[in-house]
């Protein structure tokens, strides 16, 4: 369960690139006796008079779970007798080589697989807010931290490309989830199959599932927690990086002259006793809320500690919806937050400037260009910074003379007589290294922060972007053919 919102925060579908499934156990519970229907009455293993009966017992029960107040069954206990009542006894012999075991597993299987869909929407959003981002501030030059202290110039734009890939990986996660658990377990009966010729391939193609599970104890007794186990780490591994994102922004936002500011009023909320402040609260919330979730995440985990397989405790279906829509609903509010920051550009670079992140490039221009080794160059631009730190100096007052006079006293010391006799850089490259946006124009490495490497970085976004679009619109693809293979086999009868 989230915490209380100070702004408006989207639902779990949010603006998803489809219409994506809503269902619940009464509807899988429904079908999956509606796919018994059909795969037994094509088999010859039910008569097809009362495969009609059943049917239209089964089509009552769904206008009647649809009514407003209806209490929605999910349990095969509750349910079968519904239906009992309306066709007869005879018409039990549905549940021959079944059980509530892997009818439940199906259902379970069916509902976390549809939430996954949620969730891999939810990171798309997300995705889509980084790059929007990274394409409206490409030219933002900011400082980048590591170990908590100011370390190099960087686009913001490459760092949030940094995000996708993060995000993207989350995402790839979750779509090989899908895939591994996409298996139906009807056919498993309790744990070791049945003698009942269920047409198990037949059940899996009318349900949707790409495959029939390949072990029966596997599918009604340990996927059935393989697979709320896998989809809680993969959404405390997304929450983790939501509060990450939001820390290197509050980070900023904390100082009285931030470089990255909120545009949205959404959420943002003044002070009762202090009238200067203006509150993140969405962002705390967001920050907040990710932490919850994460907490629900690790419940599933401590549910299957030191249980014996066999146990339902973790297959809750209520618990994994909840845990899933709000992990959804954290992602989407995360895009919103995403999408309102801005960067002053001025303001970076002076923040930027004010410390001296150029002190690599200096160390590796001497070396390149003044002929140092590299542990030597290091030391004048570390001995450097030492000095300058003392004095004042910043990359925007440091002079050609500032860095003379160190290096006639560092030449001096013992082992440095063979340095040349004048620092050895021009007045161009020393004014090159001193300068943000000149050092990320000079970088060459694959995936660096140039801006051409930038450039490639839009296209592998962009690319990601609509790979999970495809993945999604395949997966409801697959879900619409398999209603309507149901329904022409329905039809059939």
């Amino acid at each position: 369960m989230l915490g209380m919102h100070m702004g408006q925060v989207p639902n779990p579908k949010g603006n998803a690139v489809a219409e994506l499934p809503d269902h619940d156990t009464e509807y899988w519970l429904l079908r999956i006796n509606r796919a018994s229907i059909a795969a037994n009455a094509e088999a010859g293993l039910l008569d097809r008079v009362l495969a009609r009966r059943i049917r239209a017992g089964l089509d009552d029960m769904e206008r009647e779970a649809g009514e407003k107040d209806a209490v929605r069954d999910e349990l095969y206990i509750t349910f079968e007798p519904k239906l009992l009542a309306r066709c007869g006894m005879e018409a039990s012999v549905l549940h021959v080589g079944r059980s509530s075991q892997d009818i439940l597993a199906t259902a379970n299987a069916a509902l976390n697989l549809e939430h996954l869909l949620w969730l891999g929407d939810a990171v798309r959003e997300v995705l889509n807010a980084l790059l929007d981002a990274a394409r409206r501030e490409k030219d933002a030059v900011v400082p980048a931290y590591t170990n908590g202290v100011q370390a190099q110039p960087n686009y913001w734009s490459h760092y949030l490309l940094a995000q996708s890939e993060v995000f993207g990986r989350d995402a790839e996660r979750i779509f090989e989830c899908r895939g591994r658990f996409d298996r139906s377990p009807m056919g498993s009966c309790v744990l070791n199959g049945t003698g009942w010729p269920l047409p198990a391939e037949r059940m899996a193609e009318l349900l949707g599932f790409s495959a029939v599970a390949a072990n029966a104890f596997d599918a009604g007794q340990c996927a059935g927690n393989d697979l709320p186990l896998e989809a809680s780490q993969i959404v405390a591994s997304l929450m983790i990086h939501v509060s990450a994102f939001i820390a290197d922004f509050m980070a900023q936002y904390s100082n009285p002259r931030p470089w990255i500011l909120i545009e949205s009023a959404n959420g943002i909320y003044r002070s009762s006793a202090m009238p200067q402040k203006r509150n993140p609260g969405i962002v705390n919330d967001c920050r907040r809320d990710a932490g919850l979730v994460i907490g629900e995440a690790q419940g599933v985990m401590m549910r299957l500690m030191n249980l014996p397989l066999g146990m339902p405790d973790a297959r809750d279906a209520r618990s994994m919806a909840a845990l899933l829509e709000d992990a959804a609903v954290v992602l989407r509010t995360l895009a919103g937050i995403i999408r309102s920051l801005r960067v002053n550009h001025e303001r970076a670079l002076e923040e930027l400037n004010a410390d001296w992140t150029c002190t690599q490039e200096i160390a590796d221009q001497l070396v390149r260009r003044g002929g140092l080794d590299f542990r030597r160059a290091h030391g004048f631009a570390s001995a450097f910074v030492t000095e300058a730190k003392k004095t004042g100096l910043t990359p925007a007052t440091a002079g050609r003379d500032a860095f003379e006079a160190l290096w006639e006293a560092f030449r001096s010391k013992e082992g440095n007589s063979d340095l040349p006799a004048s620092f050895p850089l021009s007045d161009s490259s020393l004014a090159a290294a001193l300068d943000p946006t000149v050092i990320l124009a000079h970088r060459a490495t694959p995936g660096s922060a140039s801006p051409s490497e930038i450039e490639k970085g839009f296209i592998r976004a962009e690319n990601r972007i609509r790979d999970i679009s495809a993945r999604t619109e395949i997966a409801l693809a697959e879900t619409r053919k398999s209603e309507a293979r149901l329904e022409a086999a329905l039809a059939a009868l």
